[in-house]
């Protein structure tokens, strides 16, 4: 029976449908560190986390006998990406299911620092009545820049264009734009003619501070930053003087360069205390849309790899869609992209007297994934055998009930 360890309250929509599977589920409430993340997925083979828990080299060796990793988010650098690769176990996420959610929130609070309402909020609780208009505006009109032009941004840019506002965007990548955005000539370029910037961006060593005082510098005087991407994407301790400073009239930051592990931790940040802020622990994708939507999204990748070797969206992985298993039994062979190592595995099965049915073969960087169905099961030698073999890093054997 094969089981699953879900972490960090993932969304009871995945534990319905490995259910529906026969997979059996464990849940815990928080993320795990240390010797209890070492622990803890003993048992299971499939590992399922949100944002909290990470997943270095050496929690996944400690972890060789999981089969895949579901992260139930959309960001993956919690999870050493190469080192899961290496010991053969896919990654999955949910790059759309919360896109919209996160999108919704940086436009409220686009509006919300343009009315400066964080600050009169604020006043209004300690009791000061605060009316005006001075350095109030209406979104309309205004210039938003978006940094990262992938499946948050162009959506906020939908919303935004929507309400009135000019779009301007800048990637690294070409990107087409939808409606009347534009695209940017540089990072300069965008958010030095923005009234609001907003960064949806991954995090990358090309992307760490990339929102240094240098750019900062760079901004409009009066601009509003928000950041829903990665923490480490802006320096906040220079976001912080650029605010002392009055160069920037607002922000709005979901994600921090160091968050607390549950709920019961302390949160400090160098922003705290800056008038016209929004802080959140890290809520973009925190409804009950985006969590019901990423749980089943994630959690029917993970069981089409393990009813068919699919790993179709898995982000460290070849990706190969073999179909449905409709052979007596399916190989499904993980090895170095190095000449030979094919030739090995058709070599061993006909040694053992296996016919090929059919074979489904991709190949990204060092990897080299083959999905082959046969005319029957293998023998516990030919399994031996592929097990001994140097040139292969995982092999798994599928199967066919009906066959």
């Amino acid at each position: 029976m094969t089981s699953a360890l879900l972490l960090e309250n993932i969304h009871d929509t995945a534990v319905e449908r490995f259910k529906e599977a026969q997979v059996t589920v464990e849940r815990r409430t928080g993320a795990l560190a240390g010797d209890e993340l070492h622990r803890a997925p003993e048992g299971h083979q499939i590992l399922g986390i949100r944002s909290a828990t990470h997943l270095g080299a050496a929690e996944i060796e400690a972890a060789r006998h999981l089969i895949a990793i579901g992260c139930f988010c959309i960001g993956t650098s919690q999870v050493d990406l190469d080192a899961a690769a290496r010991a053969g176990m896919p990654v999955f996420n949910a790059p759309f299911s919360n896109t919209r959610s996160v999108a919704e929130l940086v436009i409220a609070e686009a509006i919300l620092l343009l009315r400066r309402v964080p600050e009169k909020n604020t006043l209004a609780h300690a009791g000061k009545w605060a009316k005006g208009a001075t350095g109030s505006f209406e979104a309309r009109g205004k210039t938003i820049a978006i940094i990262g032009y992938g499946n948050i941004g162009s959506q906020v840019g939908v919303l935004a264009e929507a309400m009135g506002m000019r779009v301007v965007y800048y990637d690294v990548q070409a990107r087409l734009s939808l409606g009347s955005a534009r695209a940017a000539r540089s990072l300069a370029d965008a958010v030095s003619h923005a009234d609001i910037v907003t960064l949806h961006v991954p995090a990358t060593a090309q992307t760490r501070k990339m929102i240094d005082a240098e750019v900062l510098g760079q901004f409009r005087r009066g601009a509003i930053l928000i950041n829903a991407s990665r923490g480490t994407v802006v320096d906040i301790d220079a976001l912080r003087a650029a605010c002392d400073a009055n160069h920037i009239a607002g922000l709005a930051i979901d994600v921090f360069p160091e968050e607390p592990k549950t709920n019961a931790d302390r949160f400090t940040s160098p922003l705290q205390g800056v008038p016209n802020a929004i802080l959140t622990p890290h809520i973009g994708g925190s409804t009950e849309e985006a969590q019901e939507n990423i749980g089943t999204e994630v959690a029917t990748k993970l069981i089409a790899f393990l009813r068919t070797g699919d790993t179709i969206g898995a982000v460290n992985f070849p990706e190969v869609s073999p179909g449905p298993l409709t052979s007596p039994a399916r190989l499904l062979n993980v090895h170095g992209n190095a000449p030979g190592a094919l030739a090995a595995l058709n070599t061993l099965l006909a040694r053992d007297g296996v016919n090929i049915v059919a074979q489904h073969l991709q190949t990204s960087g060092q990897m080299g994934y083959v999905v082959t169905d046969l005319d029957k099961a293998p023998s516990p030698e030919l399994i031996a055998a592929l097990d001994a073999e140097p040139a292969f890093i995982r092999c798994r054997t599928l199967l066919n009930p009906q066959a």
